[in-house]
């Protein structure tokens, strides 16, 4: 390993610190992109909206059902993620944790191949099988996120957080471009976005190259996981497992206490935990939504998908500068009003109007995208995308920012707990609405009062003092 590069840390000891190479922190960003396509692949471009459309009976089916289970899998990382972030942060280590719950994520993808289309018997165990594999991958990045105040400066932090963000979303790009482009055919023509024979045989008849979304995501994480492994360095071990555990508690139960004491802690709690609960039902059921809306199939959505990563890419990347230049609460407050409008533009456009205004419908015969209303999906597409990394990278330093030093893994064991308590919510209420009133839309419009409350909460937060308050 390459020397350590000196800094000087801002506490009151003054003491100097010291963090890893680069080649360490190259190695810890290659985290985001490992667990990037179970995000890009599974829950939003590919598996799930084909879930809602060929192995459910019926999108508006598919997409309560896909709901309840994400709202299942929300209410148990709600539950445990401080309890196990307390733990970590008395015992001291984060990697074994990551491999714990990366193995249940690697375990849960590689299950979804059984989901067969038009099989009722399978959506149990499908369901079963995503929930396990998305409580592993939150719970995975709940401790890798607790290295990064060792990996950089505090001036630096910002940047790699963006950093990160951006070079997970271009691993979910060309997840996706590959699965397009080689795996997953249109079941009448039998061919690829590129023309081609689906490889390794997979069978467009049974949507074969839709399913093997859930290995490929399993096999990708395994590989790509590995430099984080290798080079990145841990904390030092603090206490035995049965000690950290006891300990643990014991701090989660001190920091709760505190909590209403920490300045500016709890309104940004409770503002995440409404805000990433609207961006994550909106990343859960976009794909669903459009499926539903304009008759999209895998080419379509996952075509939509590179187009919204792309932006996303760019979002994070340029995210992550203006972080450490304006501050993590600018940042976040700005995607949150494009959040909301697009959020809101989406809902007045149907597939024969736009804001109200007839136009021409999408035809079978017309072209990919070849519709007005399709198009305007795609540009609001294109404004999440740029909104999506920034609202994630900014949040997550300025958590780092608000947070002690010596509980920085309880803090985002909290602060996953704030992203996730009312996540079950989010997608449970989407799924009863949209069970209610028989319409996707009516659903997917309770998205508008998470992005609206976690605004107006987020403004109690005063920018100042997130800004000055040291790592």
């Amino acid at each position: 390993m390459a020397q350590a590069i000196p800094a000087h840390d801002s506490h009151a000891d003054d003491m100097p610190r010291t963090y890893p190479s680069r080649g360490a922190v190259v190695s810890w960003i290659f985290f985001d992109w490992a667990a990037q396509p179970y995000f890009t692949l599974i829950t939003t471009f590919v598996f799930a909206p084909y879930f809602a459309s060929r192995v459910a009976s019926d999108p508006v089916a598919g997409q309560s059902s896909w709901g309840y289970a994400t709202a299942a899998a929300g209410l148990v990382i709600a539950i445990l993620s401080p309890v196990l972030g307390a733990i970590a942060d008395a015992g001291g280590r984060r990697k074994p944790w990551i491999a714990v719950f990366g193995a249940l994520l690697v375990i849960g993808s590689s299950l979804m191949w059984i989901g067969k289309p038009g099989d009722p018997s399978i959506i149990f165990p499908l369901l079963v099988a995503y929930g396990i594999a998305t409580v592993g991958v939150e719970f995975a990045t709940v401790f890798n996120n607790a290295m990064m105040p060792t990996l950089v400066p505090p001036d630096r932090i910002g940047r790699l957080s963006g950093t990160g963000w951006a070079v997970g979303y271009i691993g979910g790009i060309i997840s996706l471009v590959l699965v397009l482009g080689f795996m997953a055919a249109n079941p009448a023509t039998g061919k690829t976005l590129f023309g081609l024979t689906p490889i390794f045989g997979l069978d467009p008849s049974t949507f074969e190259g839709d399913r093997f979304t859930g290995p490929l995501t399993a096999i990708w994480f395994v590989i790509f996981v590995l430099p984080m492994f290798l080079f990145t360095p841990d904390h030092a071990a603090k206490a035995p497992a049965r000690g950290a555990i006891r300990e643990g508690l014991r701090e989660l139960k001190e920091t709760l206490a505190r909590l209403p004491a920490t300045p500016f802690m709890l309104p940004f709690l409770i503002a995440n935990m409404i805000y990433m609960d609207g961006l994550v039902s909106l990343f859960a059921f976009g794909g669903i939504y459009a499926a539903g809306t304009f008759g999209w199939h895998t080419i379509q959505i996952g075509t939509f998908g590179i187009l919204l990563a792309i932006s996303g890419t760019i979002g994070a990347w340029l995210g992550g500068r203006l972080d450490d230049r304006i501050g993590p609460k600018a940042v976040v407050t700005g995607s949150l009003i494009i959040l909301l409008g697009a959020i809101a533009a989406i809902l007045m456009i149907d597939r024969d109007a736009i804001f109200f205004v007839p136009v021409t419908p999408p035809s079978p015969d017309g072209g990919l995208f070849a519709a007005p209303a399709e198009k305007a999906y795609l540009a609001l597409g294109f404004l999440i995308g740029m909104a999506a990394g920034p609202l994630q990278a900014a949040s997550r330093t300025m958590l780092i920012r608000l947070a002690p030093k010596e509980r920085i893994t309880q803090c985002f064991g909290l602060f996953a707990l704030t992203g996730k308590v009312t996540s079950f919510f989010g997608p449970l209420l989407i799924g009863l609405v949209t069970d209610a009133s028989n319409s996707q839309k009516a659903g997917m419009a309770v998205l508008v009062v998470f992005f609206a409350a976690g605004l107006v909460l987020l403004s109690r937060v005063k920018a100042d003092a997130v800004r000055a308050r040291p790592l």
